[in-house]
């Protein structure tokens, strides 16, 4: 059974190109290496439906906390198996975002800190409701928002499918949402957090990563 990892962080953080590298790290070092990253859009419904939901779509979908954590979560619950199988055939499987991702973001839409109510409430939904597995280590990408914003801005310019949503255009949600995040990695928010900061080596993170899976 492999060991689950998960890259955490706001949008435009950079969680794709360090899940890249960290990949190419572990794989060079021999290990059986698999991806994965929510929302699933274009495979899943449920977050197809979250994602017109923040462009407009669907009424007042958008403006229910709840309502959209759920999307998010039946997204994660409907690739369940295909985490077990990914667990069973590799030595690490890494998620471009996972459950903390949904606290984070619901914790800031509600001006609520880490260890409040919607947080709790998602923790409970996914991992005991929805039974998926905890993660091994969940790394949070701790980039200022600033940049966060900027990149994200420019993704959105040069590709007309990654426009801006209604999450990454506020900057007041997106600088919550960090706050939360870093709360949630302090306290261990469903096991062990590593912070990763800009200008940090993505090899020395895959020699960790790569450690547990020796250990």
């Amino acid at each position: 059974m492999g060991a689950l990892m998960v890259v955490e962080g706001l949008d435009g953080a950079g969680k794709r190109t360090l899940t890249e590298a960290v990949v190419a790290e572990l794989r060079a070092r021999g290990l059986r290496v698999a991806t994965l990253a929510f929302p699933r859009y274009g495979v899943s419904v449920h977050a197809d439906l979250a994602a017109e939901a923040l462009r407009g779509g669907h009424g007042d979908l958008a403006a229910s906390v709840n309502a959209m954590a759920v999307l998010f979560a039946l997204d994660r619950a409907d690739a369940r198996e295909e985490i077990s199988k990914l667990l069973a055939d590799n030595d690490i499987v890494l998620l471009d975002r996972y459950v903390a991702s949904n606290a984070a973001y619901s914790a800031a839409r509600l001006e609520q800190t880490a260890d409040g109510e919607i947080a709790a409430w998602v923790g409970e939904l996914e991992f005991e409701r929805f039974a998926l597995p905890a993660p091994n280590v969940q790394i949070l990408l701790d980039v200022p928002v600033a940049v966060a914003e900027e990149r994200a801005r420019l993704r959105g310019a040069a590709d007309t499918s990654r426009a801006l949503d209604a999450y990454e255009k506020d900057g007041g949600l997106q600088r919550r949402t960090g706050s939360v995040y870093r709360e949630l990695a302090e306290t261990n928010w469903h096991g062990t957090w590593w912070v990763h900061r800009t200008g940090d080596d993505p090899a020395t993170l895959a020699a960790r990563l790569a450690e547990i899976v020796a250990g």
